[in-house]
Parts: structure tokens; sequence; C-alpha cells
């Protein structure tokens, strides 16, 4: 039921879209129908993931402010999570908004993900379109007489890594390396490990991922990861404008 559900609220209308733009410019390739549908769907998610960033960017800046509340309430961590909430309250954040908007936005990233994994791409799966979508006649399969995207590619692979890195750089909070503090504390150094990894490993994981896998995954993470980076710098620009 469940599958049935996500397939139809998410999958199919995103597979449909891909083959309607195909069927409607014949002009068009694979990889640049790829992207076009993955922007139209950004930007119909654009006002979930605007909230998400502006809270991402309003907790940057209380950082400061909650590493003070925990070094002073370091042995009460009842008071430590009591002041925390009000400094939250103070600001007018939500801490769980951000996990519901991400939520939400799950099943829409998988099924453009599945789209282009899943999709059988270059043949067309007729069984699930939409009546009014014409099949067509041909599907250009080489993005911009270049880059064939139902085969991997290391090129499109090291530049889907490369705008991996950029975007968790502008999203991860900056952790400093070198702490003055004698007594080590696990969750400051969980929190710094995980950052590493995150900065470092992940684009790795990605290039190694979109390697081994049809171009058009890497295309899509390529331009996912761009949009994402494009959103975050606008809406920080917004913000810094509206405080100015």
């Amino acid at each position: 039921m469940i599958s049935n559900l996500f397939n139809t609220l998410f999958f199919n209308p995103i597979y449909n879209g891909l083959i309607f733009l195909m069927s409607s410019f014949s002009w068009l390739d694979m990889g640049m129908a790829v992207i076009l549908v993955t922007i139209l769907v950004k930007l119909l998610i654009f006002p979930l993931t605007k909230k998400s960033i502006q809270l991402q960017i309003a907790q940057k800046k209380i950082e400061p402010e909650i590493k003070k509340i925990k070094e002073e309430f370091k042995n009460k961590k009842e008071e430590q999570a009591m002041k925390i909430m009000e400094l939250y309250k103070e600001n007018n954040l939500n801490p769980l908004s951000g996990i519901l908007i991400m939520f939400i936005q799950i099943p829409i990233i998988f099924a453009l993900y599945f789209v282009f994994l899943k999709g059988g791409l270059p043949e067309i799966n007729t069984d699930i379109l939409y009546s009014f979508i014409k099949i067509p006649s041909d599907v250009h399969t080489i993005f911009l007489g270049i880059i064939d995207i139902t085969e991997k590619s290391l090129f499109l692979a090291i530049l889907a890594g490369i705008s991996q890195y950029i975007q968790i750089q502008l999203i991860l909070p900056n952790i400093s390396l070198k702490s003055n503090n004698k007594e080590r504390d696990f969750k400051e150094d969980l929190m710094k490990s995980m950052s590493l990894q995150m900065k470092y490993v992940m684009p790795v994981i990605i290039v190694l991922i979109a390697y081994n896998l049809p171009s058009a995954i890497a295309l899509y993470w390529i331009t996912s990861n761009i949009f994402m980076i494009s959103q975050e710098i606008f809406v920080k620009r917004k913000m810094e404008a509206v405080e100015n």
C-alpha cells in the first residue's frame, strides 16, 4: 500500500513529467530533460527548503550562545536543556520544524532518484504513462552530444562529488578542530568527527556511487546540489538584507 501511494503521488508524476518534456521537445536530450525535471521539482518544494535553510542559518547564529550555555551548565543537564530551549524561544526557533520539513521532502527526493535509477530509460514504461502523455518517437541519451547518460561517467561522478562537498560546506556549522578545554567532551568530539566525515568522506562516497550507476544519477545529483547551493546563497542574502 505504501509503495502504491509513493508511486501514485511522487514517482509516476515525475516520470510522466520527464517523458512529457522529451515528447514535447524533440531536440531535448534525456540529460537536459533530467536537469529540467530536477529544477522544476526543486522549485515546487522551494517554500519548504527555504524555511529549512532559514532555520539552519538562524541556528548557526546562536551557536556561540548555545556553546556558552553548555559550558556554564556542564554538570547540570536539565538546566542546560531548559536554557537552550529558552534561547530557541527567544529567537522564535523550533528545532523540530526542521526535522518535519526534511521528512516532507524525503519522498520527493527519493522519487527523483528512482526515476533516473529504475525508470528503465531509454526504454519507456508505457504502463505508468498518463493517457495524455505521448511516447517520444526517439529518446536521445547523449547529453549535449558528449556523454551517454545511460552509461557511467567518471567526469560527471567527480562533478557530483565536488558539488556535494560545496553544498555540505555551506550547510554544516563551522566546528573548530582545536579545543582549549583540557577535559575531552565526548559529544563535542563526536560532532567534530561527524562534521569531518560529512565534509570529506561523503563527497568521496557520492563519487564512488555515482561512478557505478548510470550517469543520469550523477547529473541529477549535480543539478540538485547546484540548485541547493544557489538557494542557500539566495536565502542567506535575503535574510541579511532584511536584517540590515
